[in-house]
């Protein structure tokens, strides 16, 4: 049978509009799942600091829009709204960083516009460069590390980061935790890691968590996809923390049983005397200001009045905690 111009015309436009609705449907996608993903991301292949815009323009100019594009239109629409979003998801996949800060750490300022696998192996880049490769080679493109991914110059950027970041651990995909102190045949209550404020909520916040060794081991060589669902690394993270092992897979932020929440803070230590409160706030699902300058204890009532005015649990009073 032949096929007239004019019908061969139609089904062109037709091809053409379902293509441009199959697009629309992918950028809404992609614009749903970044928004509750942190604002930079490194990424992995390059190791250069990408924005959303960025991330969002390396998506859509790469092979796997393309893919995703041609594959969608073969759906029904309620069918087609599911493998997006889900093709999505994985494609913006992000691994987190959990590590102690020591000397010589980068900041936004020292890698923005530059690859970090093209900087001097030398201290935190060092360190920031293994983390990176080590989650691309487990297939992860993006990946985040509060040293560098967070412009600390500006107030309004670091009071969102803080009162995200618990969300953004809870959300990613794996979060790798880094022991420097910790040698191939180390235990992890050695670390001091464990001791830490911030580190707290990382430990918490994640479903799946790697630990690797000073020389980037995977601690003892497990061979896991998450060390929270190894009972032997769970009665060792119970033994270092004191935090019964079912936490660790189904902790939920609130101020439900606030007062032992405040025992497993209170051996920790920050570098600035306030962030032993700050690093408090999504561990209680706490959006309060962040005041640097202020004080720990002023930091610390302003933390404890809000638990109180919330779970109405005064008994939180007669528990201390030193900050240093």
């Amino acid at each position: 049978m032949k096929i007239s111009p004019q019908v061969s015309r139609v089904s062109s436009i037709r091809s053409v509009a379902t293509e441009y609705e199959v697009s629309q449907v992918i950028r809404h996608a992609i614009f749903e799942i970044l928004e509750t993903a942190p604002t930079r991301l490194l990424h992995t292949q390059t190791g250069t600091l990408c924005d959303r815009d960025v991330q969002i323009t390396r998506f859509i100019s790469g092979p796997q829009y393309k893919q995703l594009l041609s594959s969608a239109l073969s759906y029904d629409p309620v069918e087609r709204a599911c493998h997006i979003h889900t093709t999505v998801s994985k494609c913006f996949r992000f691994v987190m960083f959990s590590h102690r800060w020591e000397e010589g750490e980068p900041c936004l300022h020292d890698i923005q516009g530059r690859a970090i696998y093209d900087m001097p192996q030398s201290g935190g880049i060092k360190k920031l460069q293994k983390f990176c490769l080590t989650a691309l080679k487990r297939g992860y493109l993006w990946a985040w590390s509060d040293t560098c991914c967070i412009d600390k110059t500006s107030s309004a950027e670091l009071q969102e980061a803080i009162g995200s970041m618990f969300g953004w651990y809870r959300r990613s995909h794996l979060t790798i935790v880094y022991l420097a102190d910790v040698a191939e045949s180390g235990s992890l209550d050695s670390s001091q890691w464990f001791r830490r404020g911030w580190t707290l909520q990382e430990l918490l916040a994640p479903g799946t968590i790697l630990f690797y060794t000073r020389n980037w081991s995977l601690y003892k060589n497990v061979e896991s996809s998450n060390h929270k669902s190894n009972d032997a690394i769970l009665e060792e993270l119970t033994r270092a923390t004191g935090i019964a092992s079912w936490f660790f897979a189904n902790f939920n932020p609130g101020v439900d049983d606030a007062r032992s929440r405040l025992q497993w803070a209170s051996s920790r230590r920050t570098t600035r005397p306030e962030d032993i409160a700050y690093s408090l706030f999504g561990i209680f699902n706490l959006h309060l200001p962040v005041l640097y300058g202020e004080s720990a204890e002023f930091a610390l009532g302003r933390l404890l009045g809000e638990v109180i005015s919330q779970s109405g649990d005064i008994s939180i009073l007669d528990w201390v905690g030193e900050a240093s």
